[in-house]
C-alpha cells in the first residue's frame, strides 16, 4: 500500500456566535484544512488543521514531494521524514504532521477493517464525556442573538447548555474582560450549577499575582483545575506554589522536553493532550504515559475543531487510561460540520467513540463544496483581533481589558 495523492481543501463553517478570547476572536466561524490522504489500492484518509487558505493548502502539495510512494503504515518514519526535530527549527511542520497522521491512522483502519482505537491499543471507553465551553461572545449579526457579555448572559449560556447536552463539568474562557469582573462571572456560574465541577481559562493572560488572586478566591468552589492564568513554566510553578487549585496547561507544556521539565520540577499538574499541538494522537498517548508513570493528570484539549480532529480526540479519550477529566470541545459552537450526517450527538455530556473502520467519519461531499465556497467568500479572519477594537492587541501580563459594559453592535462578516 502506498501513498498517492494529497489534497487539501479550506473550510469556512460558521458558529452561532462570534466567540471572544484572550487574544482576540472567532468571527463567527472555523476556518479549517481538510487534508485527504489517497493511497494506491483506493482507499482514502482524513485529516484536519486548523487555519487555512492557499498557504496551508500549498504546504500540503509540498508533502507530495516526500510522501508519494510511501507506505502509510510507516507513520514514525514519515514522522522524521517531515519533521525532522532539527529540521523542524527551520521549518515546524508539527501540524502539518498531526493531519497527515490523522490520515494514516484512517487508512490503517481501513485497510485493517478496525477502529483506529484498536490500532491504539483497544478502547477502554465506549464514549468520552465533555466539559461545556462557555465564552464571552459577540451577537451573531444574522440573528441578533447568541451574545454573552453579561453575567446573567453568561450563567444562562452555560445553564442552557448543560440543558441541551447534559453536561457536568463547566469551563468559562476568560482573559477578556478584568479578572474581578471575570471572577464574578465564575462565580456565578458555579452558584448557578450545584454539584457539578467547573474550570477557567484565561489564555496565559494575567501577570502571577493576577493568578495567585483569583486562584485563592476560588479555592472554596468544585474546580476541575484552573488552566494557564500565566504564561511559562515558572510563573506557573510560583502560582503552584501560593494556590490550592490544580493547574493545567495547553500552552507551556505542548512537547516532549517541556514535559521532561514539568517532570523535574512540577508547575502544572494536569497537561491538555491537543492531537494537533503535540503533532499527532500517537504522540499524545506517548504523552500520557509518561504523565501515567509520574501521576500528572491528563485531559483532551480542543484546538476549534470539527468532525474529522474530534474523531482523534474521541479515539485518543479511548485508549488512554489516565484520562480523569472531562475532555473540552468548541463543537457545541458550531452550527453544522463537513462530515456525512452532521454533528456528531452529544448523549448525557458525553459523544460515542466512532466503531466503524478508520476514524469512523467520512467527507458529505456536498458539506465540503459549501463550506469551501463559504471560505471563498469570507477568507480567512485574523484569531489573534478583537473587531470591536481596532489596533488593539493584548501584551502578556495584560491590562489592555475590554469594558463589559460596551454593548455596541459590532460589524462581523457573515
Amino acid at each position: 500500500m502506498k501513498i498517492i495523492d494529497i489534497r487539501a481543501t479550506t473550510v469556512s463553517v460558521p458558529l452561532q456566535a462570534p466567540l471572544r478570547h484572550a487574544n482576540g476572536c472567532h468571527w463567527g466561524r472555523f476556518v479549517r484544512t481538510i487534508v485527504e490522504v489517497e493511497t494506491d489500492n483506493g482507499l482514502i484518509g482524513l485529516g484536519e488543521m486548523g487555519g487555512g487558505g492557499e498557504s496551508a493548502e500549498a504546504v500540503f502539495r509540498a508533502m507530495k514531494a516526500y510522501l508519494v510512494g510511501h507506505d502509510p503504515a510507516r507513520i514514525e518514519e514519515m514522522r522524521f521524514r517531515i519533521a525532522n526535530p532539527t529540521a523542524s527549527l527551520y521549518n515546524n511542520r508539527t501540524q502539518i504532521l498531526a493531519a497527515l497522521e490523522f490520515a494514516c491512522l484512517d487508512i490503517i483502519g481501513q485497510a485493517w477493517g478496525v477502529p483506529v482505537s484498536e490500532i491504539l491499543g483497544g478502547r477502554l471507553r465506549d464514549r468520552v464525556h465533555f466539559a461545556s465551553y462557555g465564552f464571552f461572545r459577540y451577537t451573531n449579526p444574522k440573528t441578533g442573538a447568541g451574545e454573552a457579555r453579561t453575567i446573567d448572559q453568561l450563567v444562562q449560556q452555560m445553564l442552557d447548555s448543560k440543558a441541551k447536552y447534559g453536561f457536568r463539568s463547566h469551563k468559562l474562557k476568560g482573559g477578556v474582560f478584568h479578572p474581578d469582573y471575570e471572577l464574578e462571572v465564575y462565580r456565578a456560574i458555579a452558584a448557578a450549577l450545584p454539584g457539578d465541577s467547573y474550570r477557567f481559562d484565561p489564555n496565559a493572560s494575567w501577570s502571577t499575582e493576577q493568578a495567585i488572586r483569583f486562584g485563592q478566591a476560588i479555592e472554596d468552589l468544585k474546580n476541575d483545575y484552573l488552566e494557564d492564568p500565566v504564561y511559562g513554566l515558572n510563573g506557573m510553578r510560583r502560582t503552584r506554589e501560593m494556590v490550592r487549585v490544580p493547574l493545567a496547561t495547553n500552552t507551556v507544556v505542548v512537547n516532549f522536553e517541556q514535559l521532561a521539565a514539568n517532570t523535574l520540577s512540577t508547575a502544572v499538574d494536569v497537561v491538555l493532550l491537543d492531537t494537533t499541538f503535540w503533532g499527532g494522537i500517537r504522540q499524545c498517548i506517548k504523552a500520557a504515559g509518561i504523565c501515567e508513570t509520574f501521576q500528572t493528570g491528563v485531559a483532551v484539549h480542543s484546538s476549534g475543531e470539527l468532525g474529522i480532529q474530534l474523531a482523534t480526540m474521541l479515539h485518543l479519550g479511548a485508549v488512554i487510561p489516565n484520562l480523569s477529566f472531562a475532555a473540552d470541545a468548541h463543537y457545541h459552537h458550531l452550527t453544522d460540520d463537513i462530515i456525512t450526517g452532521g454533528l456528531l450527538p452529544y448523549e448525557d455530556g458525553a459523544i460515542r467513540v466512532p466503531t466503524t473502520p478508520g476514524l469512523g467519519v467520512t467527507i458529505d461531499r456536498d458539506k465540503l463544496a459549501q463550506y469551501r465556497e463559504e471560505f471563498l467568500r469570507l477568507g480567512s479572519y485574523p484569531y489573534d483581533q478583537d473587531p470591536a477594537r481596532p489596533g488593539w492587541a493584548p501584551v502578556i501580563p495584560n491590562d489592555r481589558w475590554a469594558d463589559p459594559k460596551d454593548d455596541r453592535a459590532v460589524a462581523i462578516p457573515y
